[in-house]
């Protein structure tokens, strides 16, 4: 099973070996989407967890037991395709490229399995046809 969570460290949590200690005491594999992690300051990051329920389960307490604080990623980025007009604009700033412009059709294709929701698809897009969903 797969779960995409958000995880915020306390200052004093940020030198745990988190990926080592999920992968050795729970036999969790853990993809690393987006962090934002620096010394003496609150960590933030997005992690896709892969393994058994139970264990997954184990794995969040156990994080919650060091004060991190663990919510499931809800969020996802949504395309209005009424609004939109194939532009391409987004394709430019998206890190992953889960947004991408059809070569024959060019018609806007997005792999939401790529996506890591970092937002600057939102911001570039002229006919604020890009949005959130919380």
């Amino acid at each position: 099973m797969k779960k995409r969570v958000n995880l915020t460290f306390p200052k004093r949590a940020i030198n745990i070996p988190l990926t080592y200690r999920l992968a050795k005491d729970f036999n969790i594999a853990a993809n690393i989407i987006r962090a934002q992690v620096a010394p003496n300051k609150v960590g933030k990051m997005v992690l896709e967890l892969s393994g058994d329920i139970d264990q997954l389960e184990e794995a969040m307490d156990w994080m919650r037991s060091q004060d991190i604080e663990v919510s499931l990623h809800g969020r996802e980025i949504v395309i209005d395709d009424t609004t939109c007009v194939d532009c391409g604009v987004c394709t430019g700033v998206c890190p992953t490229e889960a947004l991408t412009l059809d070569p024959k059709t060019f018609q806007l294709n997005f792999l939401r399995s790529r996506c890591v929701v970092c937002e600057q698809c939102i911001a570039a897009c002229p006919v604020n046809a890009i949005s959130i969903n919380l």
